[in-house]
């Protein structure tokens, strides 16, 4: 089935960055009967999986939303354990980030997370950084408000320090001032374990993304899920406002 799946997928044709909400780790847990600390251990597995797939495909850029700034109302328990599973995952990973050429990016507001996790998050960027494979950009103590916010913030010190003229901010002024100022929007956004919705995701990014939701939770999702994923998103015709007619004669002329 991966393959035949594989072999649907029009390489000419990727989307050059995929988000992924990567949710269910404590239900598929709890279904089980172990707590939810054991799901986000097996959900660890899956992410390994999908940037193993997404790195072979070819897919410029993976966001993985990892931790929002809500989950910080989690219980005690999760929460700590889920700091410790990402400074273990992250120390063990980052041989495998090296010898796949894939580079690590954080984004988020990191001040939130405790001194030992940012420092090891710190080492790990800078030995991937001269790495130039996919990126993978994980989302942790991100919440899109808190960004929007804090890029409004930023804009309105410039404003007042000259360095900007109100007159003059347009949509890539913003764009400037965003965590994600230096990737492209995602063109595909997928979200596991039945939800449907974007969770304070990406808001502004996700503007003219693809949404691809499925009922399979986090720790079961695999590289033939995002393959499927992947010929959904190519079924599809991209308008951005424009009628289907348009984009075929373009498509034409463009051929």
């Amino acid at each position: 089935m991966s393959e035949d799946l594989l072999a649907r997928i029009n390489k000419a044709q990727l989307p050059k960055h995929i988000a992924i909400i990567m949710d269910g780790n404590g239900r598929w847990a709890e279904e089980k009967g172990q707590d939810r600390l054991y799901g986000h251990f097996h959900g660890v597995e899956s992410v390994r999986n999908i940037v193993e797939g997404a790195a072979e495909l070819g897919i410029g850029y993976l966001t993985l939303y990892a931790f929002s700034t809500e989950n910080w109302d989690r219980p005690e328990n999760e929460v700590q354990g889920l700091m410790a599973l990402l400074v273990d995952t992250i120390r063990k990973e980052v041989p495998v980030l090296n010898k796949n050429n894939i580079r690590l990016h954080v984004i988020g507001d990191l001040n939130m997370l405790p001194d030992y996790a940012r420092q090891e998050l710190q080492e790990a960027l800078d030995m991937t950084a001269a790495n130039t494979g996919l990126n993978l950009i994980m989302a942790l103590s991100y919440s899109s408000r808190w960004e929007l916010v804090n890029a409004v913030k930023n804009i309105g010190l410039d404003v007042k320090a000259g360095k900007i003229n109100p007159e003059s901010i347009s949509q890539e002024t913003l764009q400037q001032y965003l965590s994600t100022s230096q990737f492209p929007d995602p063109e595909l956004m997928i979200r596991t374990s039945g939800e449907y919705r974007i969770s304070n995701f990406l808001l502004y990014q996700l503007a003219y993304a693809e949404l691809y939701f499925t009922d399979t939770r986090w720790p079961d999702f695999r590289k033939e899920n995002l393959y499927e994923a992947i010929v959904n998103y190519q079924s599809r015709q991209r308008r951005f406002g424009k009628t289907g007619h348009q984009i075929q004669e373009e498509t034409e002329l463009a051929s």
